[in-house]
């Protein structure tokens, strides 16, 4: 499990294409400290597992329904990316709880600069509307956020100049894609609301 608090900004020093999946090489000092075989490391708010880690790098392998899923196909060498370790047990909860399980992709549709905050609007995949609301939390390339606006078709969130400068959306522009993962506390209240609902019928 995940906070959502990026711990550093790593960049992609290599891919390797495989026949269904890749394999990247990544640099983070911060996230590689203590590393080892079968950890979980989030990449853009992805969990991926480290194969291997040597000095201030380590490999992941993604298969390919995780780059079918997520933005993490766009990556090249040289790209920068979001990196966060699971939130160890005892630890506060900075963010709100992620899995590293994206749900889907949005993409930057237009950023409004002001002189100490930044207003970002994303699209919103119609499937993943009734899981945003205003005030919500929601992550966006492994980034704990808070919704400013929930529209139909998107939502707008509030940047700080510290998220601006240690994060990729300090970077990203409109036509970026971006991957997001819901609150799962909402989709866990739908199930359980669905199934009660059903009871209800019978």
């Amino acid at each position: 499990m995940f906070t959502g608090i990026v711990e550093e900004l790593g960049e992609i020093t290599a891919v390797e294409t495989l026949d269904d999946a890749c394999r990247f090489r990544l640099r983070g000092p911060v996230v590689t400290q203590g590393a080892k075989h079968g950890d979980s490391i989030a990449v853009n708010g992805v969990c991926l597992t480290v194969v291997d880690h040597e000095g201030d790098e380590f490999t992941a392998d993604v298969m390919a329904e995780t780059l079918n899923r997520s933005s993490l196909g766009a990556l090249k060498a040289g790209s920068r990316v979001n990196l966060e370790r699971p939130m160890a047990v005892g630890e506060r909860l900075g963010g709100h709880i992620v899995q590293g399980h994206v749900d889907g992709t949005g993409e930057i549709l237009e950023r409004k600069p002001s002189d100490h905050w930044e207003i970002v609007k994303i699209s919103l995949p119609a499937d993943l509307t009734r899981y945003v609301v205003e005030k919500g939390s929601i992550t966006v390339d492994g980034i704990s956020l808070t919704v400013v606006d929930a529209g139909p078709d998107h939502f707008t969130v509030s940047l700080i100049p510290t998220t601006l400068a240690l994060t990729t959306l300090g970077h990203k522009q409109p036509g970026d894609p971006v991957n997001l993962e819901v609150d799962v506390i909402a989709k866990y209240v739908e199930r359980m609301m669905g199934d009660r609902a059903q009871e209800a019928a019978k």
